[in-house]
């Protein structure tokens, strides 16, 4: 069943935010190995670079699933790669943190970095790709709710690290090797495409998002309450197993819908699957894209069909719309993230206790899930229902990231949590939105190689608004003192993210124009046969 695959993958989700938690195990990193900081910092930059180049993750899916037949066997390929790799990177990097293994080599240490958290690209691609390929019609309902639990796990493994290894940063980064492998060795075999019907999607995805949307809120006050309040052990436990709990109402819904679909199933001839009124032949599923699926009325526009087929990744980039995509992320996700990664200097500069730092920093996650899982589902509902095409509601976000990024630049009082929600949220939606967009412009052969060479943007833009313009500009504020306080530390250089992230929105909106007869005379068009079917 899709539904179980569905609730399965969540799963896998939770497990893989092992690069999201890199501040609870980099200091244990840095005294066993007598790092500096920019040794450290050198470290990291290879866990961006691992978790966002998932291009081999990509290319792998594609070539395992490049006939119908094999397209079962996909997932299960890139999950048992992805294990691969996380075992021996987090296993590694355990082996040389505890002592077992003499003192590896900085370069050495950079690749069991990058070997961990590039797994996250091979789970994350199998898990996404799937779930595009189980719920066309509302996909972008279904790659919000999986990047917006992928979202949530940084939070998720944290809340075990507190219940369970607390002060032993060493064994967590070997929890690190062991959680993710195991839970997708033991749960792949139930991640793959299933040729059934697309009856109640929207029902039953709705109830995985009500599920999101609780254990988002859960972790959200947790979060709060932890950082007001010092939890003893025995209440951390708890908090963990009520997540357990929250965790098994994915699998719930998916029973009641594997149930229920089963209900309507009946035998057909010659083989084939019949769900309601729709009769599937084994080989012919969900592949709009091959022309397997369904054949679509005659339209005028020829690049419009040219775009919605299956192209690869060559094809791809010799198209204006990829770059325009890449550049609105290099925009969005660039300015984002510099943001997270310099928000403990803000604060420290606007002269915030340590508390509220911390609690900007933690909540954080919260604002990306909102954005990964909102902008997924709000860009269904105007698809479907206001016939709007996706890269409007990208423009949208980039606009409100704009606004975000002036009001930190303001810096009054309060403005600096305004502004990292504002902010947050709209980072987390590129996260959904791109690689929805990118199965509807470029087809879903090749749809994993695609959005993860456009998702290389994110540590570029990064890197560039990083150090050259918030670092640069810091640094030119503080002088000699290597310390800067005062709304001038940062004000520039948000000023300049915030044009940016307009540039962005300059970009998704010439996008959008591009691509609306498109979205109307071919997407659209698919959806109201899928309906009438």
């Amino acid at each position: 069943s899709r539904w179980v695959a569905t609730a399965a993958s969540l799963w896998i989700q939770a497990t893989i935010g092992g690069a999201y938690a890199f501040s609870i195990y980099s200091p244990a990193l840095k005294s066993s190995q007598s790092y500096d900081q920019s040794t450290l910092d050198t470290i990291s930059v290879f866990k961006d670079i691992g978790a966002n180049a998932g291009i081999l993750a990509g290319i792998l899916y594609s070539a395992v699933a490049a006939s119908s037949r094999r397209r079962f066997f996909g997932p299960w390929v890139v999950h048992v790669a992805g294990a691969a790799q996380c075992f021996l990177g987090y296993f590694l990097m355990w082996l040389a943190v505890v002592g077992i293994m003499p003192r590896p080599p900085v370069a050495s240490m950079c690749v069991y970095m990058f070997l961990g958290a590039h797994a996250q690209t091979f789970f994350n691609t199998a898990n996404v790709v799937t779930a595009v390929q189980n719920f066309p019609d509302y996909r972008g309902t279904a790659v919000g709710i999986m990047k917006g639990f992928l979202g949530l796990s940084g939070a998720m493994l944290i809340q075990v690290y507190e219940a369970f290894f607390k002060d032993k940063p060493s064994t967590f980064i070997l929890m690190l090797a062991l959680l993710p492998t195991a839970a997708s060795v033991l749960l792949m075999c139930l991640v793959r495409v299933c040729p059934v019907n697309r009856v109640d999607d929207k029902k039953h995805l709705n109830g995985f998002s009500i599920a999101a949307l609780v254990l988002a809120g859960y972790l959200m006050t947790i979060i709060i309450l932890e950082n007001i309040f010092e939890f003893p052990r025995w209440a951390y436990f708890l908090t963990v197993v009520l997540l357990l709990l929250l965790l098994c109402l994915p699998f719930k819904i998916a029973i009641e819908a594997y149930h229920e679909e089963e209900s309507r199933a009946q035998p057909a001839e010659s083989g084939s699957l019949v769900y309601g009124t729709h009769s599937i032949e084994p080989d012919k599923f969900v592949d709009e894209n091959r022309g397997e699926y369904e054949e679509l009325p005659s339209t005028s526009s020829d690049k419009a069909l040219t775009w919605g087929e299956s192209m690869n990744i060559v094809d791809a980039m010799c198209s204006l719309n990829f770059w325009l995509l890449f550049v609105a992320m290099a925009c969005g996700m660039g300015s984002g993230l510099a943001t997270i990664n310099n928000m403990s200097q803000i604060g420290e500069s606007l002269g915030y206790p340590t508390l509220r730092i911390n609690t900007l920093v933690a909540l954080w996650s919260i604002w990306n899930f909102l954005g990964r899982f909102g902008a997924g589902y709000i860009s269904d509902v105007l698809l479907h229902r206001k016939e709007l095409a996706r890269p409007l509601m990208m423009a949208l976000t980039l606009a409100t990231m704009t606004a975000g990024h002036l009001i930190i630049a303001s810096g009054f009082s309060g403005n600096l949590y305004i502004g990292t929600i504002l902010v947050g949220i709209c980072y987390g939606s590129q996260w959904s939105l791109m690689p929805t967009m990118a199965s509807e412009i470029f087809g879903v052969l090749h749809m994993g190689t695609i959005f993860n060479t456009i998702a290389v943007a994110s540590p570029l833009g990064t890197y560039l608004l990083s150090v050259w313009v918030i670092g640069h500009i810091y640094d030119k504020e503080a002088g000699e003192s290597n310390s800067c306080s005062g709304i001038h530390c940062f004000m520039a250089s948000f000023f300049i993210l915030a044009c940016v992230s307009f540039l962005g929105f300059l970009v998704a909106l010439t996008l959008f124009f591009r691509t609306r007869a498109f979205y109307k005379s071919v997407v659209l068009r698919r959806l109201r046969h899928s309906q009438r079917r």
